[in-house]
């Protein structure tokens, strides 16, 4: 089962390495990672997709959360969250193909940002069944290049509001 874990990390050289030794010493795979400062400059969120049943997720869990720069692990996958990527597309631009590429664009909420006589790139945000769907129509036309940037996710903000409330209740 595919999971998405949030991990924020003290923003110091050789987090990242860490993580990613981690991963790799474990036999374990990520299928996409993206990395960034928080609100937080001192404070780094990495975004880590990858698969596998319970047990081995609560073993990647527990393992991350031993490295020294790891502040909270979260898998995302026992909570509603919202996840989102960003893809860049350049298919190849034929006679008359150009309009129908603009009006999959459109429908894909996408915007064309480079454009020549041979090639058009488009920028497509959203979910990843999303990107996968516009990586399908758009094939035909012939995708010259295709870059994603991993998935980018948070828990909904009404958990938040919800925990909040429940640690004011406990307390």
């Amino acid at each position: 089962m595919r999971h998405t874990i949030s991990v924020l990390v003290e923003n110091h050289f050789g987090a990242f390495d860490r993580v990613a030794t981690m991963f790799s010493g474990k036999g374990f795979n990520i299928r996409s990672i993206s990395i960034g400062e928080t609100e937080i400059a001192e404070v780094s969120r990495m975004t880590i997709v990858t698969e596998g049943d319970d047990q081995i997720i609560d073993q990647v869990v527990k393992q991350l959360n031993r490295l020294i720069d790891t502040i909270k692990v979260i898998d995302l996958a026992e909570t509603y969250h919202v996840e989102r990527e960003l893809a860049l597309i350049t298919v190849g631009i034929h006679k008359g193909s150009m309009e129908e590429i603009k009006n999959i664009c459109d429908i894909f909420r996408g915007n064309i940002v480079d454009i020549t006589n041979k090639s058009m790139m488009i920028e497509i945000t959203g979910p990843p069944d999303k990107i996968d769907a516009a990586i399908n129509v758009l094939a035909p036309f012939g995708i010259k290049e295709l870059a994603r940037s991993g998935i980018v996710a948070l828990k909904r903000g009404e958990q938040l509001k919800i925990q909040k409330k429940e640690n004011l209740t406990t307390n």
